[in-house]
């Protein structure tokens, strides 16, 4: 079994900086990023810093000679996707896997319409507290990254291949028989915790410890459960209740991932979120209200923070 020993990293924001700089202390000659324009004279200037140390990752414009990857990992916002994929240029070949930890459930498609489905696995980060300010990330639990193919009844050699790097960097991972659903719980949770975070400004701690927080994280949750069952995905109430554990863990300070993008005035995914559970509610008649308020005040927190 061929060993992954090379891995580009497309994004540089919290999760991709965090996984980086656990790749670069496996070996600091297996991981690069790669960017083009603004982005890539940034990481060039200014490289990454988490948890406190500086991490000379080197950066990658898509005409740079090298080696294509033996990994892509996507850490991307949603709306940056598309227009990205053009950074990766010479790193990319027929043997190159691609792994999304972005949120929503459409990434995957978008890069397999690009690549090839037989090139691209599923995945989620679930239980990471990693918060951006500028080019330093800290994160005081890394969480686990749960991936895999759509069934892993049997794992597939590149699984294992994968399994195999993740033993070597530390890095948690599991991976479920049913990865659809996996991918669905972790969709759950964001239409749930992000949105509500964001419209609440609060960091977890608050989740954690106040019942109306989380009465609003919950109903949207549920709404999100509602239309999934309707993809026909097994979620359920339980599900919810699954959540809490791995909330508790997160610091109380930390802050979800729309919760910052508020805060530094930048463009969210709640279209990926609340747009998501709208559109599969109208399409199975499922009425989703909660969602709804949720996508209509982000959208006022983004114009505010915008103008």
């Amino acid at each position: 079994m061929k060993q992954i020993e090379w891995i580009v990293i497309l994004g540089a924001g919290a999760m991709g900086s965090a996984f980086a700089s656990a790749f670069y202390v496996m070996d600091p000659a297996s991981v690069a990023f790669a960017a083009s324009g603004a982005r890539y004279e940034r990481l060039r200037t200014d490289g990454v810093v988490v948890n406190g140390r500086h991490y000379p990752i080197p950066v990658l414009a898509p005409d740079d000679p090298g080696s294509p990857a033996d990994l892509v990992i996507v850490a991307l916002k949603h709306h940056h996707l598309p227009d990205a994929l053009d950074d990766l240029g010479n790193r990319v070949d027929a043997e190159t896997l691609f792994l999304s930890i972005m949120n929503g459930l459409d990434s995957e498609t978008i890069i397999a319409s690009r690549y090839g489905q037989d090139r691209v696995l599923y995945a989620n980060a679930v239980g990471i507290d990693a918060r951006r300010d500028g080019n330093a990330v800290h994160f005081s639990r890394i969480g686990t990254l749960v991936f895999g193919e759509a069934n892993n009844a049997v794992l597939s050699e590149r699984v294992r291949r994968l399994q195999a790097l993740f033993e070597r960097a530390a890095i948690p991972y599991q991976t479920p028989v049913d990865m659809i659903r996996a991918m669905w719980w972790k969709f759950m949770i964001n239409v749930g915790i992000n949105q509500a975070s964001a419209v609440l400004g609060a960091p977890y701690g608050v989740f954690q410890t106040n019942p109306e927080a989380q009465a609003i994280m919950e109903a949207a949750m549920r709404e999100a459960v509602a239309v999934a069952q309707a993809e026909g995905v097994n979620l359920s109430e339980q599900d919810i209740a699954d959540w809490y554990p791995i909330l508790n863990q997160l610091h109380p300070e930390g802050k979800t991932s729309m919760l910052q993008d508020i805060e530094a005035g930048r463009k969210t995914e709640v279209e990926v979120f609340a747009g998501k559970v709208l559109t599969l509610g109208h399409r199975y008649g499922i009425s989703t209200p909660v969602n709804e308020v949720l996508l209509h005040a982000i959208h006022v927190l983004e114009s505010r923070a915008a103008g």
